[in-house]
């Protein structure tokens, strides 16, 4: 076994790897940029090589300052996360040539799957099923309408070595294939630097499945059951679960049999992931293979007890695999929410600055981290387990260098509704301030009767939210326990205030049992009854809510019970109440005694300020251009100016028609969120 392996990556898989590795004893060297000098990846390693410059084009994905790391710390071994290098044919050469191990599959594996035609070609061979299209390369649009027509609408144009969306696009109508075509080819030049197209058919209803293999050099393969991801945001997954729950095991077992075929056909050896895309009536079409861990690798190791990571150890080592598929047994469900710096009520716009205040919930060991046997009795008992894999702490910063992902954050039940409610609980309880993130729409989605009953598609974010996401409107029941827990907790905070010394004679402040509760434009009268054991908050119309909790003011989470039921409260304060945040809402809680209240509603309503004129940056970022002058007349759509952040650039456009009259910032300059870039009359 190897005794030093290097991570070549950084961040939340990087503290993956090490905590693998660490457990097999076996000594870890990280790599660091300038930006991540002070990563928490960096403080876990046993050792730590400094290779250059935040970009990643000149630190992390230079192979000849990766290969002088590895010579440096004498490591004999490399894994390579995802992304980065993971999948370049050149780095696991260059390892080869060193006498370095890669911990990933053999060049030849990757170079197949990394080609979108080759591989399915390939898998066409495998006798796996392939979606209905052409391989070849198409010369122009009027060859790709050819193709189109005899293959039938809608269709799918895709760039052969794209990814993440880019060089993609589907047309429905002739018109479609003809701008679509040549656009999809200068964005995968531009992207990839190869602009080869090809054409496969469209499918309807579409979800996205995929199987986990795991190979050894001896010939020998397992696969460990299926990730439903079919919740994705413009092709990037956000919501992963294992297994899916739409599969029956006939198709999974054909889906996982094929799956395995292919990755015997190409040598494959290491972890990888076979990707297919499945219709309403169950047919799967072979889509692509990633030839390394995935990123949403944590819920098949929750549901199998396989740790994939030291797995991939042990094959790179020589060693053949210990497990059979007989082994392979799928046990509860699990959930992934991806946790990104990105903003949804600016449309998911990335978000970059310090983490103020990181407290994930409490972890509860699940999966790889126990013994099989053990694993087995936590399920029959009806446990529930909680994992997060993070790069991050409270304090550090999230760069506008790479990827925006937090943490990834995991629950594993027995059953699918309980690892969701184990997951609404958990994302309720994360306490995440000083940047924009996606907590409250990973939680509107946990409560969304779609994703809930598990009939959706990889449409479903654009279906359901095609305006973007604005915030969540709670139920009656849910503001009522909110109202009953807030109510409660102001009494608790009342009588701390009744015991500040100091206080002038003869003025005693008498706490009362009768107040109005207002949130989300709706009040509520209670009285609130205290006990030892807690308070009973009975509402105008008779309802009662029993609420107890060791909630004191001050504390930033408040775990409530009420009614039996557990309410976790992200807590903050305003005049006169609080402001809570649970699942995706956030809300002003204004508790205030009757005359208080009857006096609040002579106060006039604050306005915002008019920003209709102006146009604002809508994140932290870097001006590249503008595209007007002062004077000039706008009309709605046109392209106003272009902001960079995280690498990513972003038009703003005009939203009617007006007049610039004043620019107020120019390319080079560095703007905060709500920084006025030009205004209109």
């Amino acid at each position: 076994m190897f005794k030093k392996i290097l991570i070549a990556n950084r961040g939340e898989i990087a503290c993956r790897v090490i905590k693998t590795a660490r457990k097999m004893g076996i000594q870890t060297v990280a790599i660091y940029s300038d930006a991540d000098r002070h990563a928490l990846h960096v403080e876990m390693a046993d050792e730590a090589v400094h290779i250059g410059p935040p970009p990643a084009s000149e630190s992390y994905i230079v192979i000849d300052k990766v290969m002088e790391a590895i010579k440096q710390t004498g490591a004999e071994a490399v894994h390579p996360g995802y992304g980065f290098l993971s999948e370049n044919p050149k780095f696991a050469e260059a390892l080869e040539a060193a006498g370095v191990a890669f911990i990933g599959p053999p060049k030849k594996a990757i170079e197949a799957m990394g080609d979108k035609i080759t591989s399915k070609k390939i898998a066409a061979e495998a006798d796996v099923n392939t979606v209905p299209g052409h391989m070849g390369l198409i010369e122009d649009a009027d060859e790709a309408l050819k193709i189109s027509e005899e293959i039938g609408f809608p269709v799918m144009l895709k760039a052969s070595a794209g990814g993440g969306g880019k060089g993609m696009r589907i047309a429905w109508n002739a018109e479609e294939v003809r701008e679509g075509f040549q656009a999809s080819k200068n964005e995968a030049a531009s992207s990839f630097g190869d602009d080869r197209m090809f054409i496969e058919k469209f499918v309807t209803q579409p979800r996205h499945i995929e199987i986990q293999v795991l190979c050894d050099s001896h010939g020998n393969g397992v696969y460990l059951g299926e990730r439903e991801c079919s919740i994705q945001r413009r092709n990037q997954k956000v919501i992963e679960e294992a297994p899916s729950p739409f599969l029956d095991a006939e198709t999974r077992k054909a889906m996982g049999e094929q799956a395995l075929a292919l990755a015997h056909a190409v040598g494959y050896s290491s972890a990888g992931t076979v990707e297919f895309i499945v219709d309403g009536d169950k047919n799967f079409y072979f889509l692509e293979m990633n030839t390394r861990l995935q990123v949403e690798h944590p819920v098949t190791e929750l549901i199998t007890g396989v740790d994939l990571v030291e797995q991939m150890i042990r094959v790179a080592a020589g060693e053949k695999l210990s497990l059979s598929q007989a082994d392979i047994t799928l046990t509860g469900w699990a959930m992934e929410s991806r946790l990104y710096a990105e903003d949804p009520y600016r449309n998911f716009l990335p978000s970059i600055g310090r983490l103020v205040r990181y407290r994930p919930p409490v972890e509860v060991a699940a999966g790889p981290l126990l013994d099989k046997g053990k694993w087995q009795d936590e399920a029959e008992a009806g446990e529930t387990a909680v994992r997060n894999d993070t790069g991050v702490y409270e304090g550090g910063e999230i760069s506008m260098y790479y990827d925006p992902m937090i943490a990834k954050l995991c629950t594993w039940a027995p059953s699918r509704g309980e690892a969701i409610e184990a997951m609404r609980v958990a994302l309720d309880s994360f306490e995440l301030e000083g940047i924009g993130h996606n907590l409250p729409f990973l939680s509107a989605v946990m409560d969304h009767p779609k994703f809930v009953s598990g009939d959706m598609t990889t449409a479903f974010i654009a279906e359901e939210y095609p305006d973007g996401f604005e915030g969540v409107e709670l139920e009656e029941a849910a503001l009522r326990r909110i109202a009953a827990g807030c109510a409660a907790m102001h009494r608790v905070a009342e009588i701390r205030r009744t015991r500040v010394s100091g206080r002038m004679d003869n003025h005693e402040r008498r706490v009362g049992e009768d107040w109005v509760v207002s949130l989300q434009g709706n009040s509520y009268e209670v009285s609130v009854a205290a006990d030892r054991g807690g308070a009973t908050v009975t509402f105008e119309d008779g309802a009662t809510h029993r609420v107890s909790s060791s909630w004191t003011p001050g504390d930033a989470l408040a775990v409530l019970d009420v009614d039996g039921e557990t309410v976790v409260l992200k807590v903050g304060k305003v005049s006169g109440g609080f402001r809570i945040r649970n699942r995706g809402a956030d809300l002003k809680v204004h508790v205030r005694t009757p005359r208080q209240a009857e006096l609040a509603l002579l106060m006039p309503e604050k306005l915002a300020a008019d920003t209709s004129k102006m146009l604002l940056c809508p994140m932290p970022g870097l001006i590249v251009s503008v595209n007007v002058e002062e004077g000039d007349e706008v009309q709605e759509g046109q392209a106003l100016c272009t902001v960079e952040a995280m690498k990513m650039e972003n038009i703003l456009r005009a939203e009617k028609k007006a007049v610039v009259t004043k620019i107020n910032a120019g390319p080079g300059d560095s703007l905060a969120v709500d920084d006025v870039i030009m205004e209109f009359e």
